[in-house]
């Protein structure tokens, strides 16, 4: 008969689409962070939500058990490195989707000079040329705990794990270059039609 469980969504998606204010916001965002599509923003967004509304519901609640969920959701909030050990469930409350972000695995490769760009961040770590603790990691949306932030590096038989390797080395234009582009202030485009010579009519137009 098959699986008989009810695959269910883990993210939600906004109530409306069509809100120009969040809709800047997301573009933002998703170019900061080099995501894929706006589905791993929501995921990101769906996941802080959860763990929000577990500290609405604690924070009014009293009782032996109650204190022991308390001390979990701040335990957790703290292995993954979004707030610190002495935490309280309003500081949960307090966090944005960015804290959450910038605890990808992603982020971090960037962040530790690994990558030049999140995009070539992300194709580092999809290509698993990254490793965890001596594992590999394919997934660029892994939150990264505290206890592993020291423990990223590139795999040893990755040509990557070489500092010099091309795409890891930033190269300065020859001052040739620099002084050609800037001879050009507007690159390849065409300049505005403003500032466009008059074209010259050929012999015998009217």
């Amino acid at each position: 008969m098959g699986d008989p469980r009810k695959f269910r969504s883990k993210y939600s998606r906004p109530g409306h689409p069509w809100q120009r204010a969040r809709l800047e916001t997301e573009k933002v965002i998703k170019k900061e962070y080099g995501l894929k599509n706006k589905k791993e923003l929501w995921k990101a967004v769906s996941k802080l939500k959860r763990f929000q509304e577990i500290a609405k519901k604690l924070v009014a609640a009293q009782g032996a058990q109650a204190e022991l969920e308390k001390g979990q959701i701040l335990q957790r909030v703290a292995r993954l490195g979004l707030l610190p050990a002495q935490s309280k469930l309003d500081d949960i409350l307090a966090l944005t989707v960015k804290d959450l972000l910038n605890r990808r695995l992603q982020t971090f490769v960037l962040k530790k000079g690994m990558a030049r760009t999140p995009s070539q961040a992300r194709q580092y770590i999809i290509h698993e040329h990254v490793i965890i603790n001596g594992k590999t990691v394919n997934a660029p949306s892994y939150i990264v705990p505290l206890a592993e932030e020291g423990q990223i590096m590139f795999l040893a038989k990755s040509s990557l794990a070489n500092p010099e390797h091309p795409e890891r080395t930033i190269k300065p234009k020859p001052k040739s270059t620099i002084a050609r582009e800037a001879a050009k202030p507007y690159g390849r485009r065409r300049a505005p039609r403003q500032m466009r010579a008059p074209a010259q009519k050929a012999k015998g137009a009217k």
